[in-house]
């Protein structure tokens, strides 16, 4: 069995499904989003309905990204949101336009039984985007931390192979786990087009909801699985600005 890791999907269906069939994913394997899976591309209803008909046939963990709470405070109150619009909230609602009250209420019951964070029994950590407190995401006073913070990548790059784990300047975060994976932050942001690797945090997200591939990490062998672009597959389309 392996523990695939995916980055995150903004609504690039295609994409995902093109992944799935070059990394071979089998029943056996045990698939890890990281959650973003809508918001950007233009298939944000057929993406969640496939991700629902896949936990039945596969082992799937499914994260909660920023997101994904987003669109779901969206889909239960209808209330504007001018920034999540902006950030491709556009798409998502013109996705929904015609979807019938069944489906919407079986892609916010999904959207709601999302995981803040999975952490497997190697001591390694899963979650969207980062935590705050020292003693790690039991501790955490503020959920949102899980996928919203961006301090914990900007901490890995910041030490990364600039001080040893022995050095008492190390940040005590990054002690805490054996490894942590993360999506949140493309890292087209720092030049990179595949997934990178800072401290013991590893950044699966390529810019899929921009003009880069998707992408998948074995945490065993760190084999590495992209799509094409996923501009590539939604080609009238301008996914997240």
């Amino acid at each position: 069995m392996r523990t695939l890791v995916i980055g995150d999907i903004h609504s690039g269906l295609k994409a995902l499904q093109q992944l799935l069939q070059k990394a071979a994913v089998t029943k056996e394997d045990h698939l890890i989003f990281l959650g973003d899976y809508v918001d950007g591309w233009s298939e944000a209803v057929e993406t969640i309905n496939f991700l629902i008909e896949l936990k039945k046939t596969h082992n799937c963990t499914f994260i909660r990204g920023n997101h994904d709470e987003l669109c779901l405070n969206w889909l239960k109150t209808k209330e504007h949101n001018d920034t999540w619009v902006l950030h491709g909230g556009v798409s998502t609602k013109k996705s929904y336009a015609d979807v019938d009250d069944t489906t919407k209420s079986e892609h916010m019951d999904f959207l709601e039984s999302l995981e803040n964070y999975y952490l497997d029994t190697s001591d390694r950590l899963f979650l969207h985007a980062g935590f705050t407190n020292l003693k790690g995401v039991d501790y955490e006073y503020f959920s949102k931390s899980f996928y919203w913070d961006r301090t914990l990548w900007e901490l890995a790059l910041a030490v990364d192979r600039s001080l040893s784990k022995e050095d008492n300047r190390y940040p005590h975060r990054l002690l805490l786990y054996k490894e942590i994976y993360i999506g949140h932050t493309p890292v087209t942001r720092i030049g990179k087009t595949e997934p990178h690797n800072a401290a013991n945090v590893f950044n699966i997200d390529t810019g899929a909801a921009f003009k880069g591939p998707l992408s998948m990490l074995d945490i065993d062998t760190k084999e590495v699985w992209q799509s094409d672009p996923v501009a590539s597959f939604y080609p009238t389309e301008k996914g997240r600005n």
